[in-house]
């Protein structure tokens, strides 16, 4: 299924900055931040009937398996300098603040992961709220950079809610990578960590002088599609088309930009499990809507084909990183077209 969008460009609607000079400034302080590669891949290109396929490369990223180190691990020091001040995040005053702290959010694993991480790094508390659909396996890697696991609820929906009730109870901080009426803020700094990607990848186009074409966003609640898109749209001399893929079972994205308003999918579970999201972001679904030209559906069937392709490829993924790949064969690509997709996640634990 795919749906052409009819944007009018006007002022689009933004709730977060779409600059990364603030999360690359902070993330300066993180030892294990670095800019992710960015793959030409020919064969894929060929086998895909276009003439340049490019993949940013996330499976890494800050040895964290995925694009959400960026976001939870940013929003996470913002906050904490924020606190102090405007302290300096290594700066005494800003741990013994961060002591004080505890993070709490809802995951389907990876978000969880990069709270976790951050505030382990700088001397915060974290409590990551799991559902029974997540794997134990991620469970563990959340303790094992520093989180506290708490399991509540069948589905991510209802972590979410879950999340939110305990921060309410104990006095926590939520930190939601997305976002309704009335919570934004938080989760506008998670989707600015995002924007890193962006500016990554256009610096390394402004290098070489050569552009993509297509730019393809996979998305969950929206937040990477949203960020990446609106960093285009403000910040790329040369515009691309914007496709955001989505699995066929939690359109949330496309059912709320066809709509004109929020709406809530209602499939059932998706293999793309960190895709797996029934209601969009309020932040992503006010961007995308004047940002993206097309928004695609993939079925599991054919993200797992995607994932088993790119591991041919060399590239180790999960249908979930590999949903923009298999949005491909839907759009109405040839050889003068130029693709960049992002590979969100590794296949395994690093």
């Amino acid at each position: 299924m795919i749906y052409v969008h009819p944007i009018e460009r006007g002022a689009p609607v933004r709730g977060f900055r779409t600059r990364a000079d603030r999360p690359l400034g902070l993330l300066g302080a993180c030892p294990a931040y670095a800019p992710t590669p960015l793959l030409n891949k020919p064969d894929l290109a060929t086998g895909s009937g276009v003439g340049r396929l490019w993949l940013k490369d996330e499976s890494q990223r800050m040895g964290l398996g995925s694009f959400k180190a960026l976001g939870g691990a940013f929003a996470v020091t913002q906050m904490i300098s924020d606190a102090a001040g405007g302290a300096d995040i290594r700066a005494p005053e800003a741990r013994r603040v961060a002591a004080g702290m505890t993070f709490i959010t809802a995951s389907a694993g990876n978000h969880g992961l990069s709270v976790a991480a951050g505030a382990r790094l700088f001397g915060a508390t974290s409590v990551i709220v799991l559902g029974a659909d997540v794997p134990e396996s991620f469970a563990d890697r959340i303790r094992a950079v520093g989180g506290d696991v708490l399991r509540a609820g069948d589905t991510y929906e209802e972590s979410v809610a879950a999340a939110g009730c305990r921060a309410d109870k104990e006095g926590w901080l939520l930190l939601a990578d997305g976002s309704w009426p009335g919570y934004t803020e938080r989760p506008a700094l998670v989707m600015e960590g995002y924007t890193v990607i962006a500016e990554e990848c256009r610096r390394s186009f402004e290098g070489t002088g050569e552009w993509p074409t297509h730019v393809v966003l996979q998305a969950g609640v929206g937040g990477l599609a949203a960020a990446v898109a609106a960093h285009i749209r403000d910040h790329w001399s040369v515009q691309p088309a914007i496709v955001v893929a989505e699995p066929d079972r939690a359109t949330c994205l496309m059912d709320s930009v066809r709509a004109g308003g929020l709406v809530r999918a209602t499939g059932a579970l998706s293999n793309m499990g960190r895709l797996d999201c029934k209601d969009a972001s309020l932040l992503a679904y006010e961007s995308l809507r004047a940002d993206a030209d097309i928004f695609v559906a993939v079925s599991d069937r054919e993200a797992t084909a995607a994932a088993d392709r790119l591991g041919v490829s060399g590239q180790g993924t999960t249908p979930s990183g590999a949903a923009g790949f298999a949005a491909l064969p839907h759009l109405d690509l040839d050889a003068t077209d130029r693709c960049l997709l992002i590979l969100s996640e590794g296949a395994e634990a690093p």
